[in-house]
């Protein structure tokens, strides 16, 4: 009989009969046909367990009641898109894409998924990228930090869903990479991050400029009248001149920097500062690529990789480069997912690692600089090099190296010290700012924060004075009346008041998401006279490229019928001391406990009357996601997760407790 080779399913080569030849009846015979199936994932006589290792397409199978049945038809589909068996035995390596045309942070993804897939593929993996949610600071109501966790479920599950034996999470824009991370610990398969990358800074008469500090220095000056329309138009062109993440050392360079120092992102190339447009971030992503095959051959998990090393060194990397405020929520959301290290480390690690760590970044806006700066000065290779004695150096990187290894390892030359970028990066002799960049208050000594304190960051502080400051309160109850009387010639303010914004955190008044609305503007009848900074407190955040004298995330929040926020009246004395890290409001306890219960009956008689009820109180009958976020959200000492992701899970919060 002639016959022809021709591959099998699982590649192995078979024989087939040619056209001519002729076939035959055969005897029929009682006994079961012989099962001469080469291809295993076909072969119904031995049982295919899809939980006991099994990699590739195997994995997380569809649950059909039949694990062989549910294989067949997960093939016969993805054959549909032209897929090999050859290419379908490889380590899959699952690719997040967060491209939206709604998020210009991310306009570069499509480049990037096509420099990780070369990477993988070179490397002998198959690449297949699926998508999750996109957020953008500018294009998510009310704030992108209300839709992260829903981000983070999102990326857990797909993650934890699809077939993959490693993920590369491409993300950059601020609420992105935390989300990544949150579901990525939590889902526990190998992961690598791959960052956009910052844009590029512009240019406006002469000077550069870039997002996002120069928006708002000059939106300030705008509001003061000393720029004007035509100033503002042309600013409006050149403040995000390319794609990529804000130019300065905002909440995105700051994740990107952190997630280096956890080992997350290679050190070996530029990967936390490599800008969006550059041929260097697609030689990033390539090498990330490579780095994701070999994850899925190791089987490096993030519950493993991180340890609570990682997560110092993370900390005091945050403190050298006078990192966003926003990320110290994020850690803690962070780390509270990993089951060994939840309630390891505290906003008091955080501080007590401040102490002892100087500021070395001289970037916006607690310096003069942009990310590109950084890059050319050598990124955080450089900075780490500085930082070294400061390090755990046993932490474990994604490429299975410790940090320190491959700090050895890496070839650098530090610039010479004659050079302008060598300012960039201070040495250990010639810091920035002396310590504790950024700064938690003590609940202990503060009875504006007296649960989980507040922060500030310090070394952005325009009017180094406020930072030891008594002043009389001015309080706005929301951002509806912030805007409403701000800007009044008749409000009683001076240029020592105290501004207080309450109802601003993670459930809030009326609109919840702790919106970055913490950099209270300068009162316009201030602004004029050429006042730039007082101090202001909130229980909100503000955005990492902001700057000023400014207290964030007093907890517990306004909203919270037991804040003492929450029942601060105007002309309070206030009294901040940055060195002390105490925050206070200087009225008694008997006086405190006499107006909370004072508001109590206030909220009881306007639920009566009809009027409408705050978040706090209509929670339990909220529906869809805003009801899920209003009674699962944690306060933002916890990281303003929801309850039931943490690792401790759900614990039967009672009703009222805002997730404390």
């Amino acid at each position: 009989m002639a016959s022809t080779s021709i591959p099998s399913p699982s590649g192995a080569p078979a024989t087939a009969p040619t056209s001519s030849t002729h076939h035959h009846p055969q005897p029929q015979s009682s006994s079961p046909p012989v099962n001469t199936v080469t291809n295993k994932d076909y072969d119904i006589s031995h049982p295919l367990d899809p939980n006991g290792g099994a990699i590739g397409l195997r994995q997380n199978l569809t649950s059909y009641g039949d694990a062989h049945f549910s294989l067949f038809m997960r093939k016969l589909f993805i054959k549909a898109m032209g897929y090999s068996e050859d290419a379908l035995s490889r380590p899959i390596i699952g690719i997040v894409n967060t491209y939206s045309s709604f998020n210009p942070c991310h306009a570069n993804i499509p480049q990037l998924i096509d420099a990780v897939k070369r990477g993988v593929q070179l490397n002998g993996g198959l690449a297949i990228d699926f998508p999750t949610i996109s957020l953008h600071e500018s294009f998510a109501s009310p704030t992108s930090m209300y839709l992260r966790n829903l981000m983070s479920m999102d990326t857990e599950e797909m993650v934890k869903a699809q077939p993959v034996d490693a993920v590369v999470l491409i993300g950059g824009c601020d609420k992105t990479t935390p989300a990544q991370l949150m579901g990525g610990i939590s889902a526990n398969k190998p992961i690598i991050h791959l960052i956009t990358g910052p844009m590029m800074p512009g240019s406006f008469q002469g000077t550069r400029v870039g997002a996002c500090t120069d928006c708002r220095n000059n939106w300030a000056k705008f509001r003061a009248g000393t720029l004007d329309i035509e100033d503002m138009t042309a600013l409006n062109e050149e403040l995000a001149p390319t794609s990529g993440t804000c130019g300065v050392m905002g909440t995105a360079s700051t994740m990107a920097c952190l997630l280096v120092a956890l080992g997350l992102m290679p050190l070996s190339l530029p990967s936390a500062t490599a800008p969006a447009v550059s041929s260097a971030r697609l030689r990033v992503a390539e090498h990330t690529g490579a780095l994701a095959v070999q994850l899925s051959q190791s089987q490096l998990k993030p519950q493993d990789l991180l340890t609570r090393e990682s997560f110092l060194n993370a900390i005091t990397v945050l403190q050298a480069i006078g990192g966003s405020t926003n990320a110290i929520v994020h850690l803690m959301a962070i780390i509270n997912r990993h089951p060994s290290l939840a309630g390891t480390i505290s906003l008091r690690t955080i501080d007590d690692i401040g102490r002892k760590t100087p500021l070395l970044v001289d970037l916006k806006p607690s310096g003069n600089n942009y990310m590109t700066d950084f890059h050319n000065a050598g990124g955080m290779l450089a900075l780490l090099h500085q930082l070294r004695p400061l390090l755990h150096l046993d932490a474990m990187t994604v490429t299975g190296r410790t940090l320190g290894e491959e700090l050895d390892s890496i070839p650098f030359r530090p610039l010479p010290s004659s050079t302008e970028l060598s300012q960039i990066i201070h040495p250990f002799s010639s810091p920035l700012y002396p310590s504790s960049s950024l700064i938690v208050f003590d609940p202990s000594k503060s009875n504006l924060c007296p649960i989980g304190g507040a922060v500030i960051k310090a070394s952005a502080s325009k009017y180094r004075r406020l930072l030891q400051h008594r002043g009389q309160a001015v309080v706005f109850n929301g951002p509806a009346d912030l805007a409403r009387r701000i800007d009044s010639p008749d409000l009683d303010v001076t240029p020592h008041s105290v501004l207080i914004l309450q109802h601003i955190g993670p459930i809030g008044l009326h609109s919840p998401g702790m919106p970055e609305a913490g950099m209270i503007p300068i009162p316009r009848k201030l602004a004029v006279q050429g006042v730039e900074d007082m101090l202001r407190i909130s229980d909100g955040r503000m955005s990492g490229t902001a700057g000023g004298t400014i207290v964030l995330h007093v907890s517990p929040e306004a909203a919270d019928p037991e804040s003492v926020l929450g029942v601060v009246r105007d002309g309070d004395w206030i009294v901040c001391d940055v060195e002390g890290r105490s925050l206070e409001v200087e009225l008694s306890g008997e006086e405190i406990e006499r107006r909370k219960r004072e508001r109590r009956e206030e909220i009881k008689g306007a639920s009566k009357e009809g009027e409408e009820e705050g978040n706090w109180q209509k929670r339990e009958r909220m529906r869809g996601y805003r009801g899920l976020y209003m009674r699962e959200v944690n306060q933002a000492e916890e990281g303003a997760d929801f309850g039931f992701l943490t690792a401790a899970g759900p614990k039967g919060n009672e009703k009222g407790e805002g997730g404390r």
